[in-house]
C-alpha cells in the first residue's frame, strides 16, 4: 500500500532529513540505468508530438489548398480527440495487463502508420479518418510512460522523471516547424507526414533493444534495483475499472485532466494559426516564435517536476509539495489573457510561452499524483481514465474554438478560458483529494 502522508512534526522531519541524506548517498552509488529508460520515454514523447503537431503547422497551407473553413479544421482536430478518448478507455488497462514493453511497441507501430497515412488524404473526411487512427495509436504513449516511471523510479524521483520525459513533448513541438518546412519546401506537404511518421520505427528498434522491467534487466545493478524498489507496494493484482471509478482520487485526477488538457491542445493545434492571423506569420516564419514557446515549456516541465521533488526531499509532505507546485503553475498561466491583444509579436510569444511552461509543470505533477494515490499495478488504468477525460475536453474545446473563430475571429475569449482553467481545476482537485490519501483498493 502506498504510504499515508500525514503532517510531520519537528522530530519526524529531522529524522526524515537524516534518512534523505542516507538515501542521497545510496542513490549516487546505486547506478543510473533508470535514466536511460527515462531517455527512451523522452524520445517517444518527442516523436509523439512531432506526429500530432504537423497538421497545426500546415493549417494555413491546407486551408488555402483544400478550402477548409475554421469549423472544418476543428472537425478534423475533434476526430483525433475522439479517438484519443476512445483509445484511453482501454489502453491503460491493456498496458497494465501485457506490460509496458509490448504495449508501447504496439502503440508506436499503430500511430506511426496512421501518421504516414495522412499523405493519402484528399479532403476533410480523409484527414478526419487519418487523425482518428492517429489518436487511437497515440493514446498509448502516456499510460505506458507513466507506468514505466512507476516501475523504474521510487516515489521521490517520479515527478522529476515525469517532467524530464514530458519535456520531450516540447522538443517535439519545437523541432517540428523546421522539419515540416524543410520537407514541405522540397517535396510538398504530403511528404512531411510520411517523413515524420517514419521516425517512430527508429525509436521502436531502440526500445525493443534496451527495455526490460527492472527485475528482469541484465544491465541494472542490485543496488539500483533495491533503490527503485525501496517504496512499499501491494502485491500486483488485477483491478477492474468498477473498483477504480467509485474513488474520488480517480475523479480528482480525471476532472483536472478534463479541464486543463484542452488548453495544451489549444497551443498545439491553434498557436500557428494565432501567429498567422494576429501577426501575419506563415510556415517560413513560425520557427523562432515556436522555439521560444516550447523552450520555455521545456523549462517548465523539468522545473515543475524538480520543484515538487525538491520540496518533498526537504521534508514537505507529498501532498504539500505537489499542490504548492501545481498552485504556482496555475497562477503563472493567468497573464495569457493579455496575449490576444498584444500588438508586439514577442510580448505575445513570451506570454504564451510562460503559460505553456506552466502547463507542463502542472502536467508532470498532476500525472505523478496517480502514483501517489494508487499502487503501481493500477497506475496505467487510472492514467487512461484521466487521459480519456482530457481527450473529451479537448474534443469539446476544438469545436468551441472553431465556432468562436468562425463567428468572431478573436482569440480573446479563448485565452480567457485558458487563464482560468487551472485555478478552477486545482480547487476541485483539492476538494476531492485534500490529502492525496491513497485509494483503498
Amino acid at each position: 500500500m502506498i504510504e499515508q502522508q500525514p503532517r510531520i512534526n519537528a522530530n519526524e522531519r529531522e529524522s526524515e532529513t537524516l534518512t534523505a541524506i542516507r538515501v542521497d548517498s545510496r542513490t549516487s552509488a546505486a547506478g543510473h540505468y533508470r535514466w536511460m529508460i527515462c531517455a527512451l520515454l523522452f524520445f517517444a514523447a518527442t516523436i509523439n508530438y512531432i506526429d500530432r503537431q504537423v497538421i497545426g503547422l500546415l493549417k494555413p497551407t491546407l486551408q488555402t489548398e483544400l478550402g477548409w473553413t475554421e469549423v472544418d479544421y476543428s472537425s478534423v482536430v475533434a476526430c483525433f480527440q475522439a479517438a484519443y478518448a476512445i483509445g484511453l478507455l482501454g489502453v491503460g488497462r491493456l498496458i497494465d495487463r501485457i506490460g509496458a514493453r509490448k504495449g508501447f511497441s504496439i502503440s508506436v507501430i499503430f500511430w506511426s502508420i496512421a501518421a504516414m497515412g495522412h499523405a493519402l488524404a484528399r479532403g476533410v473526411w480523409g484527414f478526419g479518418i487519418a487523425r482518428f487512427f492517429l489518436g487511437l495509436g497515440e493514446s498509448g504513449n502516456f499510460p505506458a510512460s507513466i507506468k514505466t516511471v512507476a516501475e523504474w523510479f521510487p516515489k521521490k524521483e517520479r515527478a522529476l522523471a515525469t517532467g524530464i520525459f514530458n519535456s520531450g513533448t516540447n522538443i517535439g513541438a519545437l523541432v517540428t516547424p523546421f522539419i515540416v518546412r524543410a520537407v514541405t519546401d522540397k517535396w510538398g506537404w504530403r511528404a512531411a507526414f510520411i517523413f515524420t511518421g517514419a521516425l517512430g520505427f527508429l525509436w521502436l528498434l531502440a526500445w525493443l533493444a534496451l527495455y526490460r522491467r527492472p527485475e528482469e534487466h541484465p544491465s541494472i545493478s542490485k543496488a539500483e534495483l533495491d533503490y527503485i524498489q525501496s517504496d512499499v507496494e501491494d502485491p500486483a493484482v488485477a483491478v477492474p475499472w468498477s473498483r477504480l471509478l467509485p474513488h474520488r482520487q480517480t475523479w480528482a485526477f480525471s476532472i483536472a485532466k478534463f479541464m486543463t488538457d484542452p488548453i495544451w491542445w489549444l497551443y498545439l493545434f491553434w498557436l500557428p494559426d494565432f501567429l498567422h492571423k494576429r501577426h501575419n506569420l506563415n510556415l517560413k516564419d513560425f520557427g523562432p516564435p515556436l522555439v521560444v514557446v516550447y523552450l520555455l515549456a521545456d523549462i517548465g516541465s523539468i522545473g515543475g517536476g524538480w520543484l515538487s521533488s525538491s520540496l518533498i526531499k526537504r521534508g514537505w509532505t507529498i501532498n504539500e509539495g505537489r499542490k504548492l507546485a501545481m498552485l504556482i503553475c496555475a497562477l503563472a498561466v493567468v497573464p495569457i489573457v493579455f496575449a490576444a491583444q498584444a500588438s508586439n509579436l514577442w510580448v505575445a510569444v513570451v506570454l504564451v510561452g510562460v503559460a505553456a511552461a506552466a502547463h507542463q509543470g502542472w502536467s508532470c505533477n498532476l500525472f505523478t499524483t496517480t502514483s501517489d494515490m494508487f499502487p503501481r499495478y493500477a497506475v496505467g488504468s487510472v492514467v487512461g481514465i484521466g487521459g480519456m477525460a482530457g481527450a473529451i475536453g479537448g474534443m469539446m474545446i476544438a469545436r468551441l474554438v472553431g465556432e468562436i473563430l468562425e463567428r468572431t475571429g478573436s482569440y480573446v475569449p479563448i485565452f480567457i478560458i485558458a487563464a482560468s482553467a487551472y485555478l478552477a481545476a486545482l480547487l476541485i482537485f483539492h476538494l476531492l483529494s485534500p490529502k492525496l490519501e491513497p485509494a483503498k483498493l
